[in-house]
């Protein structure tokens, strides 16, 4: 039985690089959960950054962060802004998923000044498995995304953000969408300071482009819902499985869905415990 972590230090940081998405006068916030390792040594321990599934939070990754936790890993949890419950959303939060793995970096740019990083993993659910491998070295296809926003492509519903992409259009009113405002989503967004991915029901599949993920060379571990109807198998996991050299992975459960990661009352509540188990089993093997 995995023990409860503490509760963690939170902190709001500020990228100065990028604009708050409500008043973009102001820096973009990217708010930290910071669980300390339970066990200090002389050599900074090792690292897990945990990104949340769409408008989701990092407090509520909880079935990921303990067991880490307890396996003796600093652990740090982020809310990506505009996607997260806790700051509220925004339109671009969800369409511009880009913006999730340079909230990691600049996290750990940020942990950096302050203390020495020991060796680093991501872990993330859903949209937040799409961010840890796209720390790997995934990228999106512009080209898909620009089909999407005219609507030549239909987007997949977002139950937590319904007409979401009406939102985008109606702040942002144009006739078109400049090609050029989604480009950055093909940039290459890995962090060599990432040794090693665990993604569970990974998103955004469908958009990754094959070559970057046949580029990948940091070990990746999956674990898939087989029940799955927000990331199915097919058109959002298996891409990663199969085009990702270092790839390995195992579906949860044939009957276990989605929800059953965050529900509260899940229909498998075994789901979640194994999955979480296995990434701190995968990191112990990668990172010490």
């Amino acid at each position: 039985m995995i023990a409860f972590a503490a509760e963690p230090l939170i902190r709001v940081l500020h990228d100065e690089s990028r604009p708050d998405l409500r008043e973009p006068a102001r820096p973009r916030p990217v708010r930290l959960y910071v669980w300390e390792p339970i066990r200090a040594g002389e050599a900074p321990a090792p690292l897990v950054v945990v990104s949340h599934g769409t408008g989701g939070s990092g407090s509520d990754m909880r079935w990921l962060v303990d067991p880490l936790h307890a396996a003796g890993f600093r652990v740090v949890a982020l809310d990506h802004h505009g996607n997260d419950f806790v700051g509220g959303y925004e339109p671009e939060g969800f369409l511009h998923p880009w913006e999730r793995p340079r909230d990691v970096s600049f996290a750990l740019d940020a942990l950096a000044k302050e203390q020495p990083l020991g060796p680093v993993g991501v872990a993330g659910f859903s949209i937040g498995g799409y961010t840890a491998a796209a720390l790997a070295g995934a990228r999106i296809d512009p080209g898909i995304l620009l089909a999407v926003a005219k609507g030549e492509v239909p987007l997949p519903e977002i139950p937590e953000f319904p007409g979401v992409l009406e939102a985008l259009r109606a702040k942002y009113p144009q006739d078109e969408v400049p090609e050029g405002t989604l480009a950055p989503a093909g940039d290459d967004l890995s962090d060599p300071r990432v040794r090693a991915v665990f993604l569970v029901s990974p998103g955004v599949g469908a958009m990754v482009t094959r070559e970057s993920l046949e580029a990948v060379r940091v070990p990746v571990a999956i674990r898939w819902a087989g029940a799955d109807t927000i990331t199915p198998y097919e058109s959002d996991t298996r891409p990663y499985l199969d085009h990702i050299p270092t790839a390995s992975g195992r579906s949860v459960g044939p009957a276990v869905r989605h929800d059953d990661f965050f529900a509260p009352e899940p229909a498998d509540p075994t789901a979640r415990v194994r999955a979480g188990e296995d990434a701190a089993a995968f990191f112990l093997e990668r990172l010490g």
